[in-house]
């Protein structure tokens, strides 16, 4: 098996309109099983549209995406679906979380597509709980958590599958100092673990903490 779990191959990404938009500029690009990499760069420069080429949650204009082996951009959308379910754990600036499901509900919701056996379903949702340390607030609410234990239900749904992979837009953005040292000490602990992390920030005490910073600037990577 390569080490490489994620591999771009001259990919580019243009936006078609009136005037055409390159996104991303021809990019090749190696990151190993187990990598700890930050993304920076001002806003509008093309970090958004690389996290969510790497989510395949868009195709690129040109070039391959090779995920944990899988070239990607021949696959149809339900084997992509089913590749993201499988390989890929998000996590967000704003959580994401339904206000009226309890703790244990948002973490079951990344089963759905996961394949993952129903009756290993809340066993695993229930061990990615206690992973995080909320295994106190199973039974609550969004609403009634703060923001540091919403962003660690996030993580705990994130790596109930299992993922290989885990891609975080800005996930202390809405989070104070401290809370946030909390959150990133909990990433490094996976990571420590297997779990390989791309993670968009503006903050540079977040980046710092990375083993590989790129930088993105007018679609164009460096690092």
């Amino acid at each position: 098996m390569s080490d490489a779990l994620i591999e771009l191959r001259e990919l580019s990404k243009t936006f078609d309109g009136p005037s055409a938009v390159t996104a991303l500029r021809t990019t090749s690009l190696r990151i190993d099983r187990g990598a700890y990499v930050t993304i920076t760069g001002p806003s509008g420069s093309g970090k958004s549209t690389f996290l969510n080429l790497l989510g395949l949650l868009d195709r690129p204009t040109t070039g391959e995406y090779v995920l944990d082996g899988t070239e990607t951009s021949t696959l149809t959308e339900d084997e992509r679906a089913h590749l993201r379910a499988r390989s890929i754990g998000f996590i967000f600036q704003s959580f994401h979380l339904l206000a009226d499901r309890t703790v244990l509900e948002n973490v079951l919701l990344a089963t759905l597509y996961s394949g993952v056996p129903r009756g290993e379903r809340i066993e695993r949702a229930m061990a990615a709980i206690e992973k995080v340390g909320l295994g106190h607030r199973v039974a609550f609410r969004p609403p009634t958590l703060s923001g540091g234990e919403r962003q660690r239900v996030a993580v705990a749904r994130a790596i109930m599958t299992s993922p290989k992979l885990i891609l975080a837009d800005e996930p202390t953005g809405n989070l104070d100092e401290k809370t946030s040292d909390q959150v990133m000490d909990l990433f490094e602990e996976l990571n420590s673990e297997g779990i390989g992390f791309v993670i968009i920030t503006h903050d540079a005490h977040v980046a710092d903490r990375a083993r590989r910073v790129l930088r993105i600037v007018d679609g164009t990577v460096h690092g």
